[in-house]
Order: structure tokens, then C-alpha cells, then sequence
């Protein structure tokens, strides 16, 4: 369990948005500082002035009350413009009721020469310098004898201690516009919510389900009664409260506040079942030998061009895969089933071919008896001779009973799971059964045959089957809803051209099935809930089949909509949310296991974190197969806008520090998902896109949509392309 973002993540709540919007608050200067638009002079302030006459008769004292006003004076004065010679000690004259009541004499240092306090304190060190740059010092005019002594005696300023700050506590240093908008600007941006939905699993079916180096535990584990939940065996008497179900108008306790889910597990759920014996899988090719298959198509031997039909194709890609298999795989099982206005179930050296028409193709159940019946081809070291004459003795000729032949087949392989079975046609079922050359007024098949091929495909699941379907190019096969056999089954929908039949071939049968039966269910808290599901809950399981090598899934979740459900709101940033994987399966040996997973992840609402940790293909592969899914159904303005909103949010996570394999990635997924940007008129029958009705895909459409819901990152991760 993979997940594309290191944090979970939720968008701020409505309240943070509201003061992100409002205007913000000025910053308040200091009294202390000069005005905002203050100019300043070119020339020096002039001298204060001179004390009149009459104020100077005013302020004529006494000479007791002089020495009492100076020795106040000189208190009040800095320590540095006090006197520096010898203090001259004089008790305070007054009457005896202005003394303290404890009779002690307060004295006062007396300076020599008194500076005049009414007088402009100067700085010794003062000078002032013309802003437009003259560079010249200009002294204050009024120097005079008096003050000049005076400022002599004034020390030196003492140097500005390390620990003492350059700019004092209350001057608060503005920033230039410039800075000030472009740090705003970043900060508002990194707390606007973002347009896709970065909250992505990946869940890696494959290398889950093969991986040998976890304890395996036999016996069924211990799980909640509502929701289903694996809880750790250590806690089983300690759990009041389900974490992933728990009620909240519950108050939370202490086992709910933490999960206390099984962490990484595989429990092997039936023990005492007896193994399976391990026999080699089937694969049956069903091949169309319909009048069709006679159209010729001109090929270069050397110089001379030659005109080849569809089915030597056929039986020339069909021969080369069999002597490969032999070579490789000689104890594979390989069958042959052909079909026209009649199935042909071919034989071999000890057993006859056996023929179905007629009414014997309107009655499936009748049909499944008769592939029940036939005996399962021996291996291909025994078969290979009389398989290859069976194979180069076809011939074209007659209809098309599509239908009917998938069945018999899928029946057929149901015997071992982990069967295949491949079918290859140029043209549409028209016969009785799952006919689809019948269309309605909407260019869609009868009802009847979309039911057929729907219900097939569950029962070819249901029985560990993969079908995959192989139209010739230039045909129309109505792989829209013959797809629908091979998407649920996990199989392949292919168009390929006749000369390419052996190399698709090829790729379907080295795709090997190692787990049937399989279903993924994602457990989320109360607070989450799944996304583009149809139960938009926090709990889903999806029934995925058959699984292979390179089988990967994904998984949309985000923050609960406040009042969808009761009282409950999206979780906190700064909490911690868990997530739990449950993954059932069948072995090949018949065994029935399942492997838990949960995960812990912080709660975050800062964009800018979340895009920083991105992981770029999680999120390119999950859009590419939630936009399918939703075009296979016909949903084609959901699908668009699904695909648009992802790649807003990969396109905002590339302005971030990224390497040039993110970006030539980014180029190529977005080839891949041209169809969905701009193009899906193109892929449907009626070439327009109506949101009000369902339209049917082309075969072409059908082909690619079904692909990019069944992809994995291999074509999209240039790295993992290299390595396989």
C-alpha cells in the first residue's frame, strides 16, 4: 500500500478561507518613529533661542535656592553629563520640617561647573550630513566657550554591547512592496485548497500477494462485528469501540482515539482444507472461422507482394505461439475451439472433435454441460502434432456465433483456475445468443446481449478465469460491450493489425495469473470517505478477480463533507489518521488467505507541503483509470472533468523542484490521456458527447478506454519501463 502524498490532506475549513480573503491589518508604528512620508531637510535645524531678559529676572533665585535648584538639576541629569570632579558634600538648607522624619542628611553631588540645563543639548559627536551627497560634515554654529566646556567634559559613548540588538524591540522593520507581495502572495497561495484530490493508494496486488517474508498466521483474525475491521490479537480484550466505526455522539475513549489495527499480517484462513494438486492451466484459443475471416489483405514476401486472408494470419500467429509453448512450457494444457454457425470443441488422437449448432446454441446451461462432458486436453508435449494439424485444416465459411463459443470455452477452463482463454474474431456476434448486430435507436445492442456478456464475464471471475479479447483491425466487433468480458475477468481488449496477432498473443500468455478470487476493501475513519465510488462511505471493497504479476488498483479518498453524516467534520491538521488494506484472495493451491495492512499518516492542510511530496505517477495512474472507468460507462463530462483536474494539480506540483524524468513522464502521460482532454467525440459512435444520454464507444474507443482502466505504471514510470 502505496500512498502519493506523504501527509493526508484536508482543505482549510471555511472559516480559514474567510480570513485569508479579508484585508489585512496595516502594521501599527511606534509613536517613537519619525512620520512615514517625512522629508528631510537639506540644511541643519537652527539654534534654539536665546532666554529672554525677562525670563532671566523670573528665574533669579536666591543663592540657597540656586545651589537647592542645581543639586536637584544635577540629580535628574544622565550620569554622563554629571560632573567628574570631587563631589562637594552639602546638607539640603530649608527649615527643619522639609528634613525625613529619621533625621539622616541627604546630600547631593555639586558639580564644579553646572551645565546649563536650559540650554539645546548638543552631542559633542553631532553632525549632519546633506542628503544629496556633498559629503560634506557640517558642525552646529553655536559653539560657545560655555557649552564648549561643557561638552568637553561629556565622555565617549561606550561600544554597543554583542548581546544588545541593533534595532530596538518596538521598531518593527517593514519590507519593500516588492518582498512584501510576493511573500504574501506564496503564503495565500500555499493555503488555498487544491483543485484535484491529492489523497491517492496505489495498492500493488502482485507484489502483495507474492511477497514470501510475512508471518503468516492460521486462523481466522479477530474483527470488528460492524464494520468488519482486523484489530491486533494484543488488544483484543482492550477495545471497547471500532476506530473506523466508532459513533460520534460516542465521547472518544482511549482505545477509539488510537487504532489499534493489525499493522502487517497474512492469515491463512483455512487451515485445515486439504492443498489442491498443482496441475498446469489451460489456455484455449477460440478463433473465429466465419465467412468474414476470408478477406484478404496484400503482404511483401521479399519483392513480391501476395494477398493473405485474416485467418491464415490467424493460424500462422496460433502455429508459432504453440511451437513456443512447446519448447518453454511443454507441460501446458493447450485447447483449440473454433466457431461459425457452429462451435467445434477439436479433438485429439484418442477423443473426436464434437460439433454444437442449432437450438444447441440458444440453451447455455445445455451448452456448459456439453464443455463439462469433453475431456481436458493433455499436456502440449503429447498434443502438439495433432494440434497443429487441427490447427492448419480450418477453413472460412458461414456466421458468427460469438457468443455461444465464449461460453463453452469459459466453461471449459473453469476446471483449473488461473485458465485462459483468448478470443480472436473480425466481426460481430450475430447469432441467437449475446447477438450483437441488433441495435436499438441509440446504436446500442438489444438489452439481452449486454445482460449475456455481463453475466458471463461474473462467471468467468467467479471461476478464476482470465478472457481476453483480439479484434483484427479494420473490423467492427462491438468491443464496447464485448469488452465488458474480458475488463471484469482482468484480460486484455486489444485491436491489432495481422501482422502483430503473434506478438499480442505473446503478451497475453506471459501474463500469468497468480491469484483468483481476489477483493481489496479500503477502511477509512469516520472523518474520511472514499471517493468516486458508488458508496461514498469510509468503508468500500471492490472485487477485482483474477490477479497477475503486474495487477495494480488505486483507491481517491479525502475529508468528509461537514453534515453528510451526523455531526462528524473533516479531521484537524496537525492530527494523525489510519488506514486500513484488507486484501482477500485465492491461492493456486486452493487456499484462501488475507493480508491486512494500516498505515499512519499526519493530517495537513498546507498546500505547498502537500505538492512538495508528491508522488507524480500514483497520481497520473489514478487518473488515468478513474477517467476510463467513468467513459466506459458513458459518463463522458465526469470523465473530462476528472482527468482536468488532475492534471491542474500535477501541473502545479511541477512548479516545484522536480527531476526531468517527472517531466518527461508528465509529456507522455499526457499523450496517454488526450482522449479524455479533447478527443472523446472522436471515440464515440454518434460523434457527439451529450451529458443526458448514454453513448456507445467504438471499437477503437472500447480498446483504449478498457486499457487505461486496467494499466499500471509500467508505461507511465520510465524507471520500472527500463527494469522490465
Amino acid at each position: 500500500m502505496e500512498f502519493a502524498c506523504g501527509f493526508v490532506y484536508v482543505p482549510p475549513s471555511t472559516y480559514q478561507r474567510e480570513v485569508q480573503t479579508k484585508t489585512p491589518i496595516a502594521v501599527k508604528r511606534s509613536a517613537l518613529l519619525p512620520p512615514p512620508n517625512r522629508i528631510r531637510p537639506r540644511s541643519p535645524p537652527p539654534p534654539p533661542p536665546a532666554p529672554s531678559p525677562e525670563l532671566q529676572k523670573q528665574q533669579h533665585h536666591s543663592p540657597e535656592q540656586r545651589i537647592t535648584e542645581k543639586c536637584f538639576k544635577n540629580a535628574l541629569l544622565p550620569p554622563f553629563m554629571r560632573s567628574q570632579s570631587p563631589a562637594c558634600l552639602q546638607p539640603i538648607p530649608g527649615p527643619p520640617s522639609l528634613l525625613p522624619s529619621n533625621s539622616q542628611r541627604l546630600t547631593y553631588d555639586i558639580p564644579k561647573e553646572d551645565p546649563d540645563i536650559g540650554s539645546y543639548p548638543w552631542d559633542p559627536d553631532y553632525s549632519y550630513n546633506i542628503p544629496e551627497g556633498s559629503g560634506e560634515e557640517m558642525k552646529h554654529p553655536n559653539t560657545t566657550s560655555s557649552s564648549g566646556s561643557a561638552q568637553k567634559s561629556a565622555p565617549a559613548l561606550p561600544p554597543r554591547p554583542s548581546f544588545m540588538r541593533s534595532c530596538p524591540e518596538y521598531l518593527v522593520l517593514l519590507p519593500d512592496s516588492f518582498s512584501s507581495s510576493k511573500s504574501s502572495f506564496s503564503s495565500s497561495r500555499s493555503r488555498e485548497p487544491l483543485v484535484g484530490n491529492p489523497n491517492v493508494i496505489l495498492v500493488s496486488l502482485g507484489k502483495l500477494i507474492s511477497e514470501e517474508n510475512v508471518f503468516t498466521i492460521e486462523g481466522e483474525p479477530t474483527c470488528c462485528s460492524q464494520c468488519g475491521s482486523v484489530l491486533d490479537s494484543l488488544y483484543d480484550n482492550v477495545v471497547n469501540v471500532c476506530y473506523f466505526c466508532q459513533s460520534s455522539l460516542e465521547p472518544p475513549t482511549s482505545s477509539s482515539a488510537t487504532c489499534l489495527g493489525c499493522q502487517d499480517s497474512v492469515f491463512l484462513l483455512t487451515p485445515g482444507d486439504k492443498a489442491l494438486t498443482l496441475t498446469d492451466t489451460l489456455l484455449l484459443f477460440c478463433i473465429d472461422i466465419s465467412a468474414s475471416m476470408s478477406i484478404t489483405s496484400q503482404v511483401l514476401e521479399g519483392k513480391q507482394p501476395i494477398y493473405r486472408s485474416r485467418l491464415q494470419f490467424v493460424q500462422e500467429a496460433v502455429l508459432q505461439s504453440v511451437r513456443k509453448l512447446s519448447e518453454t512450457q511443454p507441460h501446458m494444457r493447450v485447447g483449440l475451439i473454433t466457431f461459425n454457425n457452429q462451435v467445434t470443441l477439436h479433438g485429439y488422437d484418442e477423443f473426436t472433435s464434437r460439433f454444437l449448432l442449432g437450438a444447441e446454441l440458444i440453451d447455455g446451461e445445455y451448452l456448459k454441460e456439453a464443455a463439462f462432458s469433453f475431456p481436458s486436453p493433455p499436456p502440449l508435449s503429447r498434443t502438439r502434432d495433432c494440434l497443429q494439424r487441427e490447427i492448419l485444416g480450418l477453413s472460412e465459411s458461414g456466421a458468427t456465433a460469438l457468443g455461444p463459443a465464449s461460453l463453452v470455452a469459459i466453461a471449459m477452463a473453469s476446471r483449473q483456475p488461473g485458465s485462459k482463454v483468448i478470443i480472436c474474431t473480425d466481426g460481430k456476434a450475430n447469432t441467437d445468443l449475446g447477438n450483437l448486430e441488433v441495435e436499438g435507436t441509440d446504436a446500442r445492442p438489444c438489452l439481452s446481449s449486454t445482460i449475456f456478456y455481463h453475466d458471463l464475464g461474473e462467471y468467468a471471475a467467479s471461476q478464476g478465469v482470465t478472457v481476453s479479447v483480439l479484434a483484427i483491425e479494420g473490423t467492427d466487433c462491438r468491443l464496447d460491450e464485448l469488452g465488458r468480458l474480458a475488463d471484469r475477468t482482468r484480460g486484455k481488449v486489444v485491436i491489432a493489425s495481422p501482422h502483430e496477432l503473434y506478438t499480442e498473443f505473446e503478451e497475453i500468455i506471459e501474463n500469468t495469473t497468480i491469484a483468483t478470487h481476489c477483493s481489496v476493501t479500503l477502511l477509512l475513519p469516520p472523518t474520511l470517505c472514499v471517493k468516486g465510488e458508488r458508496e461514498a462511505g469510509n468503508r468500500v471493497t471492490r472485487e477485482v478477480g483474477n490477479v497477475a504479476s503486474d495487477t495494480e488498483i488505486t483507491f481517491q479518498f479525502g475529508a468528509r463533507q461537514h453534515g453528510s453524516q451526523g455531526e462528524v467534520s473533516a479531521p484537524v491538521a496537525g492530527g494523525r489518521v489510519s488506514v486500513q488494506l484488507q486484501l482477500r484472495y485465492r491461492q493456486k493451491d486452493g487456499h484462501s488467505m488475507l493480508r491486512v495492512l494500516t498505515a499512519d499518516k499526519e493530517v495537513t492542510d498546507d498546500s505547498s507541503v502537500v505538492l512538495s511530496s508528491l508522488f507524480l505517477a500514483i497520481i497520473q495512474l489514478n487518473s488515468s483509470q478513474a477517467s476510463a472507468a467513468l467513459a466506459v460507462r458513458g459518463r463522458f463530462q465526469d470523465a473530462k472533468s476528472e482527468g482536468e483536474t488532475q492534471r491542474e494539480l500535477v501541473e502545479r506540483a511541477l512548479e516545484y523542484d522536480r527531476s526531468a524524468e517527472d517531466k518527461i513522464i508528465y509529456s507522455k502521460w499526457l499523450k496517454t490521456m488526450d482522449p479524455i482532454h479533447n478527443s472523446l467525440q472522436n471515440y464515440t459512435r454518434r460523434q457527439s458527447i451529450r451529458s443526458d444520454t448514454l453513448q456507445s464507444l467504438t471499437d477503437m474507443g472500447a480498446a483504449l478506454l478498457y486499457s487505461m482502466k486496467n494499466s499500471n505504471r509500467r508505461p507511465i514510470s520510465l524507471k520500472e519501463k527500463h527494469q522490465h
